[in-house]
């Protein structure tokens, strides 16, 4: 495969997460480069955070793994064991089926970006922690109980 031009992969704005949850991440920029590059296993992501804004709502997958690589700039990540400094140069992994859920905030007044990596599976179900909610690609979101959110106005 040659080399991927970044400038020319789209940038994607916000999530399609339900009202109100899409609110903390509407300004996330996610550039999809593996999906550029024709990979279909696993994703690789560009994801550059303004000041404020999340990478997603707190959150573990039953059937897919993720790896995220600051490249620059400075993160809150937020787990189950509280929040920590992830700086340029850092790491940190989210296996399988570990209810643990996780995110990553930038807190600070600069724009961070963080390279993405995760498996892609279509039985995964993902599990938000912190709010009434649960996606899968069957069903799309929904709260835990199984009702569907209603479809956000855009």
């Amino acid at each position: 495969m040659p080399k991927i031009d970044i400038k020319s992969v789209p940038e994607h704005t916000g999530s399609s997460y339900p009202s109100p949850h899409h609110m903390k991440v509407q300004e996330r920029i996610r550039q999809r480069l593996g999906d550029a590059g024709g990979l279909t296993d696993f994703g690789v992501n560009l994801l550059r955070l303004k000041p404020g804004i999340w990478s997603s709502q707190r959150h573990w997958h039953t059937h897919e793994e993720e790896f995220v690589f600051i490249v620059s700039g400075e993160v809150v990540l937020v787990t189950d064991k509280g929040e920590e400094i992830l700086r340029a140069g850092d790491c940190a992994a989210f296996p399988k089926n570990v209810a643990d859920g996780h995110q990553i905030i930038n807190r600070t007044d600069k724009d961070v970006l963080v390279l993405e990596v995760g498996t892609n599976s279509v039985d995964d179900v993902c599990t938000y922690p912190d709010i009434d909610m649960k996606v899968d690609a069957k069903t799309g979101f929904t709260h835990m109980d199984g009702t569907p959110y209603p479809a956000r106005e855009k």
